[in-house]
């Protein structure tokens, strides 16, 4: 018996004979799968301090993989969730917005196994009833990705026709749905296009204000500002919503579509548009972090009137973007992310980041100050991302090299823009951010000692700043 080849993790070479695209497949994984912690750490925040911190879970990951004969085929362990915690206290009973194989009365809990199984299908409610409103004109020069955001599905029984994706008026039961709280914020659930999106809001009886609207980076949710809806509440209309496919919103398959049709930023960016009309009531302004400014700017770009200002807060650069990829090594990122998107691989490395140690260190790296990163945090981030549908999310989102690039909306967005940067993000670098970017912002504010998530890590310094901005661009003083 000839010995087995062995590759750069240490582990027996994967012989498989069943067919030819097995044996790519499999070659992929063996002499690519290093890229996946560097790409996907890059998408994650681009950095590659956190490529070291998985390093140790990559090995093991690929360890799991042993061969059972020298001459047939390869079995793989793959790597279940991790247990979801305990919820935290609350105020009231803690309730979840239920994903869209369950009804909205459905009391939370841990995601069981048929949930959480690979294969399990949806059974969905009848689509609602459509209704048509206009859309804004889209400014010239539109890419392929934002003629796909029109490919949200919503929600179908078996044998039904897709429903058409325009946006239709929130529902009565919205309007009147009960209000639970979550960390000591108030929540709430919206209907949109068929689907169940989760907010948090404070000072909705400030209506005198101008309200402002809180958007997350990628992995982060709604809880995420958790530390600012409550304080920024106390003077106007404050929402914190969570984007479709994040934190406690549906999750909407990506896998049965088109890749990146779905969780794009076009499709983003029409849902905080929808929302501004149908639960705010009117034009906000928007206060963004990592990712979430990317959407946040497509809406100001698509929707002025609708936008009063932008404040990004260590907006993502992009770094997985094909623009910004050297040219030798496209076709190894491509391959890569056809790799975890399609193979179970993907499932696997989202198991080893989907656990409670993991995502701590990862939160350590990215925060200035890592006392910040408390069980609660952790508790905020992990739990929603353990849901149904989280993974396959995850997956796709790592696999949108496309879209618009800050560079490309900052000039062409027309409501005041205004960035804060902690000057200790390890993911997106203050140096580069202010080089691309500072120019088409009022003031670009640097934040010392502190990281990527500056909302949560130093909220009365965030909460305090973005008051001024709403105030300098609030209707009675502009």
């Amino acid at each position: 018996m000839r010995r087995p080849r062995m590759n750069d993790f240490g582990t027996r070479r994967i012989e498989n004979t069943k067919s030819a695209t097995t044996r790519r497949n499999a070659c992929i994984a063996r002499r690519v799968f290093p890229l996946v912690v560097t790409r996907c750490c890059a998408c994650v925040r681009s950095s590659q301090r956190v490529v070291r911190g998985f390093k140790p879970q990559m090995q093991t990951l690929m360890t799991k993989t042993t061969t059972t004969s020298s001459t047939t085929t390869t079995t793989t362990q793959t790597i279940a969730y991790a247990p979801s915690p305990t919820p935290p206290p609350t105020t009231t009973a803690p309730r979840e917005v239920a994903p869209t194989a369950q009804t909205s009365s459905s009391r939370p809990r841990a995601p069981s196994a048929r949930e959480t199984h690979p294969h399990h299908h949806h059974h969905h409610r009848p689509p609602p009833t459509p209704t048509t409103t206009a859309r804004p004109t889209r400014a010239p020069g539109a890419t392929r990705d934002a003629r796909r955001r029109r490919a949200i599905p919503s929600p179908r029984a078996p044998g039904h026709a897709r429903a058409p994706t325009t946006s239709s008026r929130a529902s009565a039961s919205d309007a009147t749905a009960p209000t639970t709280t979550r960390y000591g914020v108030r929540e709430r659930t919206w209907t949109w296009r068929g689907h169940t999106i989760r907010y948090t809001l404070s000072g909705e009886d400030r209506a005198g204000e101008v309200p402002v609207v809180c958007v997350h980076g990628f992995g982060g949710n709604a809880d995420h500002w958790r530390r600012n809806v409550n304080a920024l509440g106390a003077t106007r209309p404050t929402y914190a919503i969570d984007l479709l496919g994040y934190g406690y919103s549906d999750k909407p398959n990506p896998m049965n579509v088109e890749q990146n049709s779905i969780y794009n930023f076009e499709n983003w960016a029409e849902q905080l548009e929808d929302f501004m009309d149908e639960v705010v009531g009117g034009p906000a302004f928007l206060a963004c972090n990592s990712v979430g400014g990317v959407a946040g700017l497509q809406t100001a770009v698509n929707a002025p009137e609708k936008v009063r200002g932008v404040v990004l807060m260590n907006i993502s650069l992009r770094g997985l973007h094909t623009t910004k990829q050297p040219a030798f090594m496209r076709p190894f990122v491509s391959a890569l992310q056809r790799t975890l998107r399609e193979t179970s691989i993907g499932r696997q490395f989202f198991g080893t980041v989907a656990k409670a140690d993991t995502v701590k260190k990862i939160l350590k790296e990215a925060y200035g100050d890592s006392e910040q990163v408390t069980d609660e945090l952790v508790e905020a981030i992990l739990t929603p991302g353990l849901r149904q549908g989280a993974a396959e999310v995850f997956l796709d989102f790592i696999s949108y090299s496309g879209g618009p690039l800050p560079e490309d909306l900052l000039p062409k967005c027309a409501p005041p823009v205004r960035m804060f940067w902690g000057d200790k993000d390890p993911w997106e670098n203050i140096n580069e951010g202010r080089k691309l970017y500072a120019q088409y912002a009022d003031k670009f504010i640097p934040l010392k000692g502190v990281g990527h998530c500056p909302q949560d890590e130093a909220p009365e310094l965030v909460n305090a700043l973005l008051e001024d901005f709403m105030r300098e661009y609030s209707p009675a003083n502009a």
